[in-house]
């Protein structure tokens, strides 16, 4: 099997473990139908999440479906379910449509309601209600200016939070009804329930003494484990398996060499979710293409290293390509690599070097994986 076919293998291992259908069909095993009167999906693996909770509880259940333009599946239709689709990572016109169809949704459930709120990453930008005096420019303008500044993502949620009227536990605090289970795919360290999406699905603290509860149910950690589990199973030894794909991608390519080069043959699997600061007027690209562009600067001329970074979701940044497959061979045989990461362009310098790796919407968002094999 050859190095890229073996890495796309092991990556699709992991993602398929911690697939929206899967996670929340297994959180809901032996649920009896009709255990909620209503329920609510928000974020980019929103509509498989939603679609393995009516399989549950009944496809008649009152529901309401928010995820990115072009993410909603086609088995989901029906009377009861409303479907809206907006933007990402930039906020548009729908992302304050799904806003406030979110509070329209739980807090007119009623009094006797029992809410199931299902969250994934994307859902800080693909839903959002705004203050009074504060418009659809102003927000974009803050979610461009945050990306272009390099912020991570509890400094990008942070800010969100101030100007929400859903996020931080806002929504739920609106919640009227009995009871509130909220299930959530986790896309940042160390899982915390308030910062998966702002918190959109935070219990607020006048509420955490009811009958209401969170759960992660699909994280970073579970999806590199079945990725090392796929690995044992093609006869790869892993050396490493560790979430520390974080701050700047071109400090973190250079980290990651350090590791690989010296060390022994084998499968190396890093998590995690990278920044990287945009020039004026970037170029096509997003933090994965720009790890795996910058990676093969720093593996030039190695034989035996092969590296595959992408997006678990499927996307990265504003392209169609969830991430980049390098070699220790591709930095000197396509010119304008220098260039290119300059002008955020690392999309186009991957393609040119037939490395870009294309995979549509997964159903799942848990940071991104980057997947090093180094052969003997």
């Amino acid at each position: 099997m050859q190095a890229r076919e073996s890495l796309e293998k092991i990556w699709w291992a992991g993602v398929r473990r911690v697939s929206g259908y899967e996670s929340v069909a297994q959180a809901l095993a032996g649920t009896e139908p009709g255990t909620f009167t209503h329920v609510a999906a928000v974020g980019k693996a929103a509509s498989p999440m939603l679609r393995a909770a009516l399989d549950a509880n009944g496809f008649d259940t009152p529901a309401l479906l928010v995820t990115k333009h072009g993410h909603a599946e086609p088995e989901l239709q029906g009377g009861n379910l409303a479907i809206i689709e907006s933007a990402h990572p930039v906020p548009d016109e729908n992302t304050l449509r799904a806003g406030e169809a979110l509070i329209d949704f739980v807090s007119g459930s009623g009094t006797n309601a029992r809410l199931l709120l299902l969250v994934s990453g994307g859902a800080s930008a693909l839903a959002e209600a705004l203050p009074s005096g504060m418009t659809l420019d102003d927000l974009q303008s803050m979610n461009r200016r945050m990306l272009a500044e390099g912020l991570d993502i509890h400094a990008i949620n942070a800010r969100r939070k101030e100007v929400s009227r859903i996020k931080g536990g806002k929504l739920l605090a609106r919640f009227p009804g009995t009871s509130a289970k909220v299930l959530l795919i986790s896309d940042v360290e160390g899982d915390d329930v308030a910062v998966i999406g702002s918190g959109i699905g935070e219990i607020p603290a006048t509420r955490r003494h009811e009958n209401f509860d969170a759960e992660i149910v699909a994280s970073n950690a579970i999806a590199r484990d079945a990725c090392e589990r796929e690995a044992s199973d093609l006869g790869l030894e892993v050396i490493v398996n560790t979430e520390n794909l974080y701050g700047d991608v071109f400090k973190l390519a250079a980290e990651l060499a350090k590791t690989v080069l010296p060390g022994a043959p084998g499968l190396y699997i890093f998590g995690g979710e990278p920044v990287t600061v945009l020039p004026d007027n970037p170029g096509e690209g997003g933090r994965n293409q720009a790890l795996a562009a910058a990676f093969a600067r720093e593996i030039a001329g190695t034989p035996g290293l092969a590296a595959l970074a992408a997006g678990t979701d499927g996307t990265d940044g504003p392209t169609g390509s969830a991430g980049g497959f390098v070699t220790g061979e591709s930095w000197n045989e396509t010119p304008g690599g220098d260039d290119a990461l300059a002008a955020a362009d690392s999309g186009n310098w991957l393609r040119r070097a037939d490395g870009l790796f294309v995979t549509g919407p997964t159903g799942t968002n848990v940071m991104d994986i980057m997947l090093v094999l180094k052969s003997g």
